[in-house]
């Protein structure tokens, strides 16, 4: 009798280690499936602002009024968990007191600037007379030395957006790949010796273009005498066609990508969608952008208010993407 309570006595203490052990394999698991979401590898989580920052510039510049437009989309955008407003002003000194304004706004919700403008006789906006890539990057230079106020440590200045739409033109059509090369390297090294001289450390070139114009221009050597950033402005009608995209960029030049622009519906490309639609499309692209693409450190999503991709209406209401852009950028 007494050896059979032995036996059942370590059988006992066998299916209770059993049990132990199996509850504690359980709770690893569900300890593993509830911890925190791993940091992102996306830093730069940006909204853009053109078509009020940029193409309301001459327009609004007496207006006192709007400031309160300015400050109200910029609240908004910080709102999101953005960490970068994008914004689109000319860099001609006739619109620095406007570009002020919407500094000013930034600097008051906390958000790094990413400059996305240039100057107008690049692309002859506000018929600006046109200017050729010398005279471009001498302006370049003195604008930022004659404003440092404008800029604080981590902010973004890129000297020319979308550079194949204006100066000596497209280098897809001028087939002098290698003068659109060098023209970029001399405004990256102009701007980051100008920013050196005011002490500030701005994040410079970043350089925005066409996805195809990236695929021709970047190659390793250039990408790397960049500073080791590529920036696609990407309208592309897939989330999918968006994600391999990057990554075959960032194969291809050896850098790492940033969405200088992504937005959707654009009508040629996308057809209308509803809102529910938009958000839809916009989760599955940063979803494939956050979670799965190490590829891509930055997304600049166009535009805030003004367009067919636009997050918020003219009154100032959010679309339903508004909460999908919140969150991914605010898991961080």
């Amino acid at each position: 009798m007494k050896q059979i309570l032995k036996y059942l006595s370590i059988l006992l203490v066998g299916v209770g280690l059993s049990i132990l052990i199996s509850a504690f394999i359980f709770w690893k698991k569900e300890l593993t499936f509830l911890s925190p979401i791993p940091k992102s590898t996306v830093v730069i989580r940006s909204i853009d602002t053109m078509k009020y920052s940029r193409d309301l510039a001459r327009q609004e510049a007496g207006s006192s009024s709007f400031d309160l437009v300015i400050q109200k989309q910029v609240f908004d955008i910080a709102q999101t968990g953005a960490n970068y407003i994008a914004i689109g002003t000319p860099y001609d000194q006739e619109f620095v007191p406007f570009l002020k304004r919407w500094v000013l706004a930034a600097r008051a919700n906390h958000l790094k600037i990413w400059f996305r403008g240039n100057l107008s006789g690049w692309e002859q906006w506000f018929n600006y007379p046109e200017i050729d890539r010398q005279t471009h990057t001498k302006m370049i230079g003195e604008f930022i030395k004659q404003n440092p106020g404008l800029f604080q440590d981590g902010d973004i200045f890129t000297p020319c957006s979308e550079c194949e739409n204006g100066g000596p033109g497209d280098p897809r059509k001028t087939d002098n790949v290698q003068g659109y090369r060098t023209f970029l390297i001399d405004e990256y090294n102009v701007s980051k010796e100008a920013f050196q001289s005011i002490n500030k450390k701005v994040n410079s070139g970043y350089f925005s273009m066409n996805y195809d114009v990236a695929r021709l221009i970047m190659d390793r050597k250039t990408t790397k005498a960049l500073g080791g950033a590529v920036v696609i402005d990407d309208y592309a009608f897939s989330p999918t066609k968006l994600i391999s995209d990057a990554e075959s960029l960032s194969q291809t030049s050896g850098g790492k990508i940033i969405f200088g622009e992504i937005g959707t519906p654009i009508p040629d490309l996308n057809g209308q969608m509803t809102e529910d639609q938009q958000a839809n499309w916009i989760n599955q692209a940063l979803s494939g952008i956050f979670n799965r693409n190490d590829s891509v450190i930055g997304v600049n999503y166009w535009v805030n208010v003004g367009g067919s991709t636009q997050l918020w209406d003219a009154e100032g209401a959010p679309q339903k993407a508004v909460e999908v852009i919140k969150n991914f950028y605010g898991l961080n």
